[in-house]
């Protein structure tokens, strides 16, 4: 992240499909997960609209292959298939990866969850960083050479305002001391994707892939804020009224993804964090915008990625 912040035409009521508009993705393949609904699917949309051939990782291959169907563009040579992808499981996502032929020129890490309930994986990792990050984590570095491949690959992380309001616990990521607060542990995970993004934008540079994260903006209606009703009482308050967030609907929270998976204006531009279409200033206390300086550290950049291969790499070997 520098002080000279990346701007385009584009803003906070731009769509996804006004982003490309007279771009061609023919000859491209992208990967979009969680694209069964909202943002997600309107990412795999518009990409596929444009000429791409679009993978959308589903937990359910029925569903996901009717998404595809309806999503699928008319004529034209983009296309919609759906894979089977549970990101809380890592045989799923590691069987993803393996099965991955030929190169990758996009890759959108849009799947989440959010301040649900407190939940471990099978490997007692708790589920939202094991959702939100560990599973990309694995599903990024699983098709690197995939990205590598394309010389010019994108990976684009969805993170969130949210990661303003705390950093990663490295001394307890799975809440095993602390006490479970669903607020912290989503802020945690979407730091995560800014550490994450950081990270791999610094080693994957010899590789041509760029790496960048977003903020989304407040989207009126999609299902990642199911869970919010089961939370009422969580020790952390959240801001559902802030002024100073961007309100979009879904063709809309859906533009910043796809300018960083696509558009020409952003070619070269990796370990930057952007919010309605435009780089982020950094936060300012008391405004719910802008990029934390917890998330964009080096150091804890560099440490995320050490401590997520070695929860990985332990959780491979207790299989």
């Amino acid at each position: 992240m520098t002080d000279n912040l990346i701007t385009t035409p584009f803003g906070a009521q731009t769509t996804a499909a006004e982003v490309v508009a007279g771009i061609d993705l023919g000859g491209r393949r992208a990967v979009v997960t969680g694209a069964a609904s909202g943002i997600g699917r309107e990412t795999a949309r518009v990409l596929a609209a444009a000429g791409a051939e679009v993978t959308i990782g589903v937990r359910d291959l029925v569903a996901g292959a009717r998404v595809a169907q309806e999503i699928a563009p008319a004529s034209g040579p983009g296309s919609v298939r759906a894979a089977l992808l549970d990101l809380t499981d890592q045989v799923s996502v590691r069987a993803f990866a393996q099965a991955w032929r030929g190169p990758l020129h996009m890759l959108v890490l849009n799947a989440g969850v959010m301040a649900s309930p407190p939940e471990r994986t099978k490997e007692g990792w708790e589920l939202q960083f094991a959702t939100n990050h560990l599973g990309h984590f694995a599903l990024a570095t699983g098709l690197h050479d995939a990205l590598a491949a394309a010389r010019g690959a994108r990976v684009v992380t969805v993170s969130s305002v949210g990661h303003v309001n705390g950093d990663v616990l490295f001394d307890d990521i799975n809440f095993e001391h602390h006490p479970y607060d669903p607020w912290a542990a989503y802020s945690q995970s979407k730091t995560a994707n800014v550490l994450f993004t950081v990270e791999a934008a610094r080693r994957w540079a010899p590789d041509q892939i760029a790496v960048n994260a977003l903020n989304p903006g407040r989207i009126t209606t999609t299902r990642l804020g199911r869970h919010i009703g089961d939370i009422s009482n969580s020790p952390t308050t959240f801001d559902a009224t802030s002024t100073d967030v961007s309100w979009k609907d879904i063709e809309q929270g859906a533009a910043t993804s796809v300018l960083l998976a696509a558009s020409p204006l952003v070619e070269g531009v990796s370990g930057r964090y952007f919010e309605d279409c435009n780089e982020a200033a950094p936060h300012r206390p008391g405004v719910r915008r802008g990029v934390a300086a917890h998330a964009v550290d080096p150091e804890r950049a560099a440490l995320l990625w050490q401590v997520s291969l070695d929860m990985l790499t332990a959780a491979a070997t207790a299989a």
